[in-house]
């Protein structure tokens, strides 16, 4: 479990550092915040096409190192290699070439991203067969990565030029070191070597033509019977309000503390702020543990109900707690809110294992690559998504940056009501979402029974 973890942790060091760093490029590079945001955005847009196909590589591939190692091992150096030397810029250089550079660089290095994370996750769905302990493998696996937010401290100091690429090469050599260590430690389940075959001679080039047209509609075929699950789009779907719910009204939450519970006043709304991230962010370790215990316990969905449910109570906490009179009530909505998040992926992962399960009795094909990869686009797609629109709905609100403390009170008024009200009718939705969700521990654990039998069939 650790050194899955340990992948977990590296996949969020790169997350974490790639993202992070990008106000370098504004203010040690000059770059217009425009361009930086098109460069954040473009790179990610091509994940819709390489994650499916990595994800389909990897279920297909037949090796004596297994289906997902050998690209994690890969994966796990080219990746940071490629981090590390996009940010090795030279000086001097005009606005387009720094633009240029970083956008082809970023295409090369989420490329290698995908190469690493796309066959992690995959492998996390199928290391162990059993229901109870796929949740405590998520949840250790959340945990350990979850110390990226906390112990990497993104901001550069001094000399943003030279800070930015330092900091990029030794973030390099750590997630290297983390990120072998689920291909070195780990053994796959269905790890299955082709039986070698001897060549008479080389394939013609009609050969070759039928043999990519048969991948490329086996990718096809794949990708639709993915998302012919109708219980794995409810986890996607419930997943995307939770996980996105949250982030359109991100920024919401700081807009009303500065704004209308101090009146404008930044200086005494900062530590306010701070100190409610940092509740957020220990709590959401307190979070993880107890929904590991309580998906055993309990089960799966009613762990679900009952984890969203307390961060569904915190959101609406917020419109009674973010009081001008009172700023320490700011406190108290902030762990029960870290259910959300906190659970949300430990549930998430252990039950798109067990859809695996149910695809292969259907199917017989082990899919982890193709679920892991469709799952992780959905949610990147609706963070990009929500991060756009936020903007959108904040001007809805009718907010002038002009104006400082003097906002109308129509503006405050419904800054506070998407601030309560969007991830609050997201979540709720979500809980309606999974009550429909169709595989029970019953089921999945008869499912896994009539599986092994058929293995040891075979």
């Amino acid at each position: 479990m650790c050194a899955y973890g340990a992948g977990g942790l590296a996949n969020n060091l790169l997350a974490a550092g790639s993202g992070g760093m990008m106000i370098a490029l504004n203010l040690g590079y000059g770059m217009n915040p425009a361009l930086v945001g098109l460069l954040g955005a473009l790179p990610r847009l091509t994940d819709a096409i390489t994650d499916p196909l990595m994800g389909h590589v990897s279920d297909h591939t037949r090796s004596r190192w297994g289906r997902r190692r050998p690209y994690i091992f890969v994966g796990a150096i080219l990746a940071p290699l490629m981090l590390a030397l996009l940010w090795q810029l030279p000086e001097g250089r005009s606005e387009s070439f720094y633009f240029n550079y970083f956008l082809i660089g970023s295409f090369v290095f989420y490329l290698a991203y995908t190469i690493f994370a796309t066959p992690w996750v995959a492998l996390g769905y199928e290391l162990t067969p059993d229901y109870d302990e796929r949740t405590r493998l998520m949840g250790v696996q959340n945990f350990i990565a979850q110390l990226a937010w906390v112990v990497a401290p993104w901001s550069v100091f001094g000399d943003m030029r030279q800070g930015a690429a330092a900091l990029a090469i030794g973030l390099a050599v750590v997630v290297a070191a983390l990120g072998v260590l689920p291909a070195l430690v780990l053994r796959e389940r269905h790890a299955v070597a082709e039986p070698k075959q001897h060549r008479s001679s080389q394939a013609t080039p009609s050969q070759a033509l039928v043999k990519a047209s048969a991948a490329i509609w086996g990718f096809v075929v794949g990708f639709g019977k993915t998302l012919g699950s109708l219980d794995f789009l409810k986890l996607c779907g419930a997943t995307f309000l939770v996980f996105n719910g949250f982030q359109l009204v991100a920024a919401f939450q700081t807009y009303v503390v500065i704004f209308y519970v101090f009146g404008g006043d930044l200086d005494a709304a900062a530590w306010w702020v701070a100190t409610t991230g940092t509740v957020s962010a220990v709590a959401t370790f307190v979070v993880i543990i107890l929904t590991t215990g309580l998906g055993t316990l309990i089960g799966k969905r009613r762990a679900f109900y009952v984890c969203i449910g307390v961060s569904t109570l915190g959101y609406g906490l917020k419109w009674f707690c973010y009081d001008p009179a009172n700023p320490w009530l700011l406190l108290l909505p902030a762990p029960l809110m870290a259910f959300g998040l906190g659970s949300l992926f430990t549930l998430m992962g252990s039950m798109i294992a067990d859809v695996c399960d149910q695809d292969e009795l259907k199917t017989g094909e082990r899919r982890e690559g193709m679920y892991g990869s469709i799952y992780w686009w959905v949610v990147k797609l609706g963070m990009a998504a929500a991060l756009a629109a936020g903007g959108y709905l904040l001007n809805a609100t009718g907010f002038d940056v002009e104006l400082g403390g003097a906002q109308t009170e129509r503006t405050l008024l419904l800054m506070r009501v998407f601030d309560v009200a969007v991830p609050f009718v997201s979540s709720i939705i979500a809980i309606l979402l999974i009550a429909s969700y169709g595989i029970t521990e019953a089921k999945a654990r008869e499912t896994r029974a009539i599986l092994e039998e058929r293995r040891g069939a075979r």
